[in-house]
């Protein structure tokens, strides 16, 4: 680089500097590195050229993710770390990315078919890419540590229990479930609290495996899995469970999913919802957007309460488990990183380092708090199975499990 290329690339790295306030990331261009490098560095920014550089001034978070993915952006340190540095001090959103982020609510609308693109092209990638990181039954939510030692697979246990608790299942009931995944939480329910279980999913490979799962687990009698929209939810059922889908539904469809609620459980039944949230409504990550969750949204808990509100469900219980959500994708960053050759093997290394950056960013999203995870447990008004404490909820047997489990483990 000449040097008055190196003056030109100093002054756009104290540009960026500028804008990133006083993070303990060292930057660098080509060969210039930046002046004024802080003392104490958790890591370094490699970029490779002054156009890339100068892409990160106008739009930062897009111009970070793509560049990282592309290998034009490269970090050295721990990336968790890096990120947490960056995202704690950066809270702007520039003018541009506000614009592209109402191109893509437009563009990625959650109609019928839209939801249907939406879906397809984050959860039939295959079901070989998420068996090489997620626990064996393919839960692809957050988990619940009822210790912080607790392994991802019976961590995942767990969250299904805590949702069988929060909902009082009792044998002979029916359950719908909006949005299964790959069909873990129906089995979980049918086979373990007896309910005969209704499961709706429109990710064709996702609803194959669960009933090929369902058949070899002789639960085909008592879970079916429809591969169909949420909206075309009938009735009647005694609950309604949703765990991981009301970030794919958007605002504008907020309406339609609480007239489909209604209809399945009416004034007499219950419900659940899981879902990541926000402390309050802001946008939600263009990249992540463009690249990972075509269609996906955050709601804040008013933004959810406009769901319920309307049919007048009541709110019995309102849980925040981001902590548990920020440990869960530790696991699966972890479970990644040791296929990651396996992962760039079938799918490249472009996407191998994007999905490394989605799964490491989430991470600091939860530690951060600007991402959170909500449970909300509401039922209709004249439902009568509302527990008189939340003592079912947290108890000695949750406990003492809890402990045979890291003893199994250590």
């Amino acid at each position: 680089m000449s040097t008055s290329e190196d003056i030109v690339a100093r002054a756009m790295l104290q540009g960026l500097r500028k804008s990133l306030g006083p993070v303990p990331v060292r930057l660098q261009v080509g060969s210039t590195t930046e002046p004024n490098v802080p003392p104490e560095c958790v890591g370094s920014i490699r970029i490779a050229d002054r156009r890339t550089l100068a892409s990160l001034l106008i739009a930062p978070e897009t111009a970070f993710g793509d560049g990282f993915s592309s290998g034009a952006i490269r970090v050295d340190g721990d990336l968790v770390a890096v990120l947490e540095a960056l995202y704690s001090r950066h809270s702007k959103y520039p003018a541009a990315l506000r614009m592209l982020s109402r191109w893509l609510a437009w563009t990625q609308g959650n109609t019928f078919a839209g939801s249907r693109r939406n879906i397809h092209h984050h959860y039939d990638l295959s079901n070989e890419f998420y068996k090489l990181w997620l626990d064996q039954q393919m839960v692809y939510t957050c988990a619940y540590f009822p210790d912080a030692r607790v392994g991802l697979e019976n961590a995942q246990r767990a969250k299904m229990d805590l949702v069988c608790r929060k909902l009082c299942l009792k044998p002979g009931e029916t359950v719908v479930e909006a949005g299964c995944g790959w069909g873990s939480l129906a089995l979980h329910m049918a086979r373990n609290y007896g309910v005969r279980v209704t499961a709706f999913n429109i990710s064709h490979e996702q609803i194959a495996y669960a009933r090929e799962r369902a058949w070899r687990e002789g639960l085909a009698d008592r879970v079916e899995f429809i591969e169909d929209d949420y909206r075309n939810v009938s009735g009647p059922y005694d609950v309604f469970v949703s765990v991981g889908m009301l970030e794919h539904v958007g605002l504008r469809n907020f309406d339609r999913l609480g007239e489909t609620i209604y209809r399945a459980i009416g004034e007499k039944g219950r419900g659940f919802l899981h879902f990541i949230g926000r402390d309050r409504p802001t946008e939600f990550s263009v990249w992540i957007r463009k690249r990972i969750f075509p269609g996906a949204y955050a709601p804040s808990i008013g933004e959810a309460m406009s769901i319920l509100e309307p049919h007048r469900f009541s709110v019995l219980d309102i849980e925040n488990l981001r902590q548990h959500y920020a440990l869960t994708l530790e696991h699966w960053l972890g479970r990644f990183d040791r296929a990651y050759e396996a992962v760039v093997q079938k799918f490249g290394s472009e996407f191998a380092r994007m999905w490394r950056l989605y799964l490491a960013g989430s991470i600091v999203g939860f530690r951060l708090g600007t991402l959170q995870l909500f449970q909300v447990v509401f039922a209709g008004r004249e439902c009568r199975q509302i527990p008189w404490t939340r003592a079912h909820l947290y108890n000695d047997d949750e406990q003492q499990l809890g402990k045979s489990w890291i003893s199994a483990t250590s």
